[in-house]
């Protein structure tokens, strides 16, 4: 070390007490982050590619009338895809999903119901009297009779 007028100027030997490096476990949050980058744009590329690398070298080509054919399973395609959908089915999935997913709230709410506060208890009181609403709108509605 070389001091100057009680001042370092220059040190020629490391700091002993500076904290050691280690390369195997102290990352740079943009190596990180840039190898993340790649293994997010690698994910979706490399099976594609391998899949068309697959196609264009190991299968063999097809076609015809019926491997080009909309449906290859057999039948021939009859009348138009065109058709009117009963929307009827959407309202029963909906209906389905919505107390499905009450359910998935319910269960963690009656493991830990013990140990809840009284709000807890209140707000969901208030969850289920909605939904209950809206049963006996859908009921009152006719939306739940099969035609």
């Amino acid at each position: 070390m070389i001091v100057a007028r009680g001042m370092v100027v220059k040190s020629l030997s490391p700091n002993p007490l500076a904290p050691k490096v280690n390369p195997m476990t102290d990352y740079s949050p943009a190596l990180f982050l840039t190898v993340f980058l790649a293994v997010a744009i690698a994910f979706p590329f490399v099976p594609l590619i391998l899949a068309a690398l697959w196609a264009k070298h190991f299968s063999p080509a097809k076609p015809g009338p019926i491997k080009n054919a909309t449906y290859e399973c057999g039948l021939k395609s009859e009348g138009d895809a065109w058709i009117q959908f009963k929307s009827d089915y959407y309202l029963y999935a909906i209906l389905f999903l919505i107390f499905d997913v009450e359910v998935l709230f319910l269960f963690p709410f009656a493991v830990a119901f013990l140990g809840l506060p009284a709000g807890a208890v209140v707000a969901m009181l208030i969850f289920v009297l909605l939904l209950v609403e809206g049963l006996a709108w859908a009921w009152a509605k006719g939306a739940l009779n099969w035609k």
